[in-house]
């Protein structure tokens, strides 16, 4: 593809420099932050050559343009705009930073518990194994080797909090070895383990406590083994005070106060006041949500199921993290799992009907693999490159998804980790293997029959003639007539700044201020000469027109440096084929002029070309000849 192409469509279609914040880019996209978001022609984004798909994702514009291809695209875009790069990082706080609080808030949540993923994943895969294992091998449960596993699979629950606080503090800004210690100060072994608190309930032994805040009141000795919430608020309030006080400790003093100072009145607070107050409401938020699971014939369910990928494409399923995080710790089963997987697996359904139904090629390319991806539980690509866009597809996964939630609920299907769903849930459901087959056959028999039912694909829309805002016209060769090569501003010969193109030693024509740094074939021909630096090209026409584009005065000095050639000697190419890729602010950098010379050097045989002056896009037409084949 046209990487340069695809990048100035792009940044025109999104409404140019004055629209743009941020722009960074990750393994498949190319990520943007919009300043006005009316400003965008989403449809032209959608049908740019190479992009696969188009949404708007917590704050960001996401172009899906595939692994390989975006790095290139994003080189092309930062030489086309002219910004800067910027991380992945940046562009998510620049983004974030344009959120509204509620946004801001379920987006801070996901960025806490994501970079844990991998840590509940493997102990979640570690005990769905050993369960298997032991279900095969009953004696397996007997051995040394089960135990030492077994360590390795609560490990991560078992030490949550503090896998928690390191995160937050992380995000909120803080230190996150002072955010490792008001975890540990929250899983304390002084403390009661807040699993032991039933056993000291059943047995009639009180449960330590301690008066607080000069009697006022007294509190339980409890840890918040099992608590997410809790730590999340407390390492945000132990980031504020940290914060506030590296700005009024002296330089000298503060290496010593603000640490004993934060971690003093941060763990205080916690354990008499914001530890009780959280852990109450995240119980009840637990509490309810296992209710609304469990009502009777699968409604509340079904419910999630259906609402699930609305979630995802307002960016606040993440949410789900901080719920499953805490069922694992307190109940050791995750049973929003199976819901989740139920609304993933119904959307690669609904996605993979449209791939087997449409004619459009470049919707099938899409729609087929990222069906293949909900599969395993990555759904981005299908809600946001297919479904959404074509919304009955997404309809028709919500049904699936309902529908298989409903089963998961009638088994009551659990899981070991969170973060695993589709195909590799299998690994975590381990005690429930054949529901949970039963639930991904019936969401997705489902989602498929309706999206296949649903989707029509719509006749192609009748050819617009006029030209759109920034489209790139259809370039065409015309007898005696020579393109613009480079889209910008064309001047007179003579201004040219270098005394033989000005004095027409070369041939007549005229000097391009380019605008962009692309070269394209001005008419249909063949290339017979390239410069060994790639800085000029020589070509032919049909109609016996010899032309020389020389770009940039004194740039064979660059030895081929900024100039990056798509063509060779000898090679018929079409008007608007791109011959050559420039680097203009690599031309400026060393000090040489971009100026174009684009010059018929048989004009003596063919007659004075008329200039058209002024600002030019690609393929239109600056030279004229009066005579389309030379005199004899």
């Amino acid at each position: 593809m046209d990487y340069r192409k695809c990048a100035q469509e792009i940044f025109q279609q999104v409404g140019g420099r004055e629209n743009l914040v941020s722009a960074a880019h990750c393994a498949t996209r190319l990520r943007l932050v919009i300043a006005d978001n009316n400003k965008l022609n989403m449809k032209a984004l959608e049908n740019i050559d190479g992009v696969k798909g188009v949404f708007s994702n917590a704050g960001q514009l996401q172009l899906i343009l595939g692994t390989g291809t975006v790095n290139k695209v994003y080189d092309e875009f930062l030489a086309v705009s002219g910004m800067t790069a910027a991380t992945k990082e940046e562009v998510k706080a620049a983004a974030a930073a344009r959120q509204p609080l509620p946004k801001r808030m379920v987006k801070a949540l996901g960025d806490v518990f994501v970079p844990i993923l991998p840590a509940i994943v493997a102990s979640g895969l570690i005990m769905g194994l050993l369960e298997g294992l032991c279900k095969a091998f009953p004696a397996l449960a007997d051995s040394g080797a089960y135990t030492i596993f077994h360590l390795f699979s609560n490990a991560a629950f078992v030490f949550l909090p503090i896998l928690v606080a390191i995160s937050a503090a992380r995000v909120f800004g803080g230190n996150i070895f002072l955010g490792a210690v008001i975890g540990m100060i929250m899983i304390h072994t002084d403390l009661v383990n807040a699993w032991s608190v039933a056993d000291y309930v059943a047995n009639g032994t009180p449960i330590p406590s301690a008066d607080v805040w000069f009697g006022l009141y007294n509190i339980n000795l409890t840890g918040y083994q099992g608590h997410v919430i809790p730590v999340i608020i407390a390492v945000w309030i132990m980031c504020q005070i940290e914060k506030r006080l590296h700005k009024i400790v002296p330089e000298m003093l503060d290496l010593f106060i603000t640490p004993l100072v934060t971690v003093c009145v941060t763990g205080y607070l916690t354990l008499t006041i914001f530890g009780p107050v959280f852990s109450t409401v995240e119980n009840w938020v637990l509490t309810g949500v296992q209710m609304l699971i469990t009502i009777p014939f699968g409604i509340g369910a079904a419910l999630m199921g259906a609402i699930y990928p609305l979630t995802v494409v307002c960016g606040v399923h993440h949410m789900y993290n901080v719920i499953e995080a805490g069922m694992l710790s307190s109940t050791g089963l995750n049973t929003c799992m199976p819901i989740a997987s139920a609304a993933n697996f119904a959307q690669g359904a609904a996605c993979l009907a449209v791939a087997l139904k449409t004619r459009d090629r470049k919707t099938k390319a899409l729609a087929l693999p990222s069906a293949m991806s909900a599969a395993l539980g990555i759904t981005e690509p299908a809600i946001f490159g297919v479904n959404l866009r074509l919304v009955k597809p997404l309809i028709a996964g919500m049904i699936g998804g309902a529908a298989g939630s409903v089963v998961g609920s009638m088994f009551h299907i659990g899981a070991t980790a969170y973060g695993v769903t589709g195909l590799f849930g299998f690994l975590t459901t381990t005690d429930y293997l054949v529901p949970y087959a039963i639930e991904l056959a019936v969401s997705f028999a489902v989602a498929f029959a309706v999206s296949w039912f649903l989707y029509k694909e719509e006749a192609p829309a009748a050819a617009d003639t006029a030209p759109q805002v920034g489209e790139q016209p259809a370039l065409s060769t015309q007898s005696g007539v020579v393109g613009c090569p480079m889209a910008g501003k064309v001047i007179p010969m003579a201004d040219i700044p270098d005394a033989t193109f000005a004095a027409g030693v070369l041939g007549e024509g005229c000097g391009i201020e380019p605008a962009e740094g692309r070269v394209v074939a001005p008419f249909d021909g063949v290339v017979t000469t390239v410069a060994d630096t790639r800085h000029a090209l020589g070509l032919s026409s049909p109609d016996g027109m010899e032309l020389l584009i020389h770009v940039g005065i004194n740039t064979v000095e660059l030895a081929g440096e900024g100039f990056t050639l798509h063509c060779a000697e000898g090679d018929t190419v079409k008007a608007g084929q791109v011959l050559l890729d420039v680097d203009l602010d690599r031309i400026r950098k060393g000090g040489y002029s971009t100026t174009t010379a684009v010059l018929l050097t048989n004009a003596e045989d063919l007659g004075e070309p008329t200039v058209a002056l002024g600002q030019h896009r690609e393929g239109e037409p600056i030279l004229t000849i009066p005579a389309a084949v030379p005199a004899k």
